[in-house]
């Protein structure tokens, strides 16, 4: 019967995979990184072609399940003790904005782009790049941030302190180009932008990598560096 042989080959995919999962740690599910994702879509990649094949048989799917378990479980035992080859496997964290400075080619590298960067730090409660001392690429995708001290969660010692309103930033420029919706949006036209860049000494928007606005502070560019633009 093709049914019963269906719900036999997925109940045992299903628990082979989870034991398989199981062994490999709960880092599996904290961390994702490329070789973990790569395991993971093999292993499942795997049972779903052996279930759907008529001359796959059960053994079959064992055999190929523990055997891949085997060589991912041997390779993380190996990452753990040498450092060089977890380095190679997981990556390494990489700070893309040091001192409130964002690193351009770092992101490039990790083909990682301002409006992703921009989301990244949102999730973390930011919602200005201007706001971030240092932010580290992890190894897994995500940002680590560490906001500037005035940015900083409020502790204990500061409830006494007033708070302002809290008012939402607006991108205007990103990688040399003018987002004119937002600009419009916010009520300003492209000579208002021009004349705030004068003011810090900015000739040119297509020589600013990221610029944003906030109400009642003005707004924030950051210039290419040079050796950087032209690379």
């Amino acid at each position: 019967m093709p049914f019963i042989s269906i719900l036999l080959e997925l109940f045992i995919g299903f628990f082979a995979l989870f034991f398989i999962t199981k062994l490999l740690g709960k880092t599996q599910f904290a961390q994702i990184t490329p070789f973990d994702f790569i395991s993971a879509l093999i292993l499942g990649e795997m049972v779903g072609n052996a279930i759907f094949d008529p001359e796959v048989k059960i053994q079959h799917i064992l055999f190929a399940v523990a055997v891949w378990g085997i060589l991912i479980y041997t390779v993380e035992w190996f990452s753990q003790r040498f450092k060089g080859i977890r380095a190679f496997l997981e990556g390494r964290p990489t700070l893309v904005i040091d001192q409130g400075k964002i690193h351009y080619n770092r992101l490039k590298k990790n083909m990682l782009d301002l409006n992703q960067l921009q989301t990244l730090i949102r999730a973390k409660g930011h919602f200005a790049l201007n706001e971030i001392e240092y932010a580290i690429l992890e190894t897994d995708g995500s940002v680590s941030v560490l906001p500037k001290m005035k940015y900083a969660t409020a502790t204990a010692e500061d409830v006494n302190v007033k708070g302002k309103e809290v008012k939402l930033p607006r991108t205007f420029i990103i990688d040399g180009e003018i987002l004119k919706d937002d600009l419009q949006e916010a009520g300003f036209d492209e000579t208002w932008l021009s004349e705030q860049l004068k003011r810090q000494h900015i000739s040119s928007y297509r020589d600013v990598l990221f610029c944003e606005w906030i109400e009642n502070e003005g707004i924030y560019a950051m210039k290419y560096e040079k050796s950087k633009k032209h690379s």
